[in-house]
């Protein structure tokens, strides 16, 4: 029972629904930077959140050099698949600001990988025209 428990607590904060939704929706292993911007939250306040879904056993993480990417678990149970698919269905319309900031961000990977760590230039540019086209608004 306490696994379960520690599912549902892990899960019962809004900014790590919201970690899990990205990873689940954009079907990949995302650098912490691309989900600190694509949240637009503190590096302190995704690791920490991070760190608690990885303890919950709902992703893992994978090092590579100086970056560190999150994805969902590679087998999950029958129990976390059906969490996962019930996070999927959130109204697009809870996460639509939190998936164009990801798709901004994603466009700024080199064959494939993050390049560009936190509060990077690049990142400011392309917020700046998401602005511009309307595509964007800040909190």
């Amino acid at each position: 029972m306490e696994t379960y428990t520690r599912l549902f607590k892990a899960l019962a904060d809004k900014t790590r629904l919201r970690i899990i939704n990205l990873l689940i929706r954009s079907g990949q292993e995302l650098c912490v930077c691309e989900i600190v911007d694509s949240l637009s939250e503190t590096q302190y306040n995704i690791s920490k959140h991070l760190k608690e879904l990885k303890y919950a056993g709902l992703i893992e993480e994978k090092r590579m050099g100086r970056w560190v990417s999150y994805g969902l678990i590679s087998s999950p149970d029958e129990f976390k698949v059906f969490l996962f698919k019930a996070i999927a269905s959130l109204p697009d319309d809870l996460i639509s600001r939190d998936m164009k900031l990801l798709r901004g961000r994603l466009s700024l990977r080199k064959n494939g990988k993050c390049v560009f760590g936190l509060q990077s230039k690049q990142w400011e540019i392309m917020l700046r025209q998401l602005k511009k086209k309307g595509k964007y608004r800040s909190c």
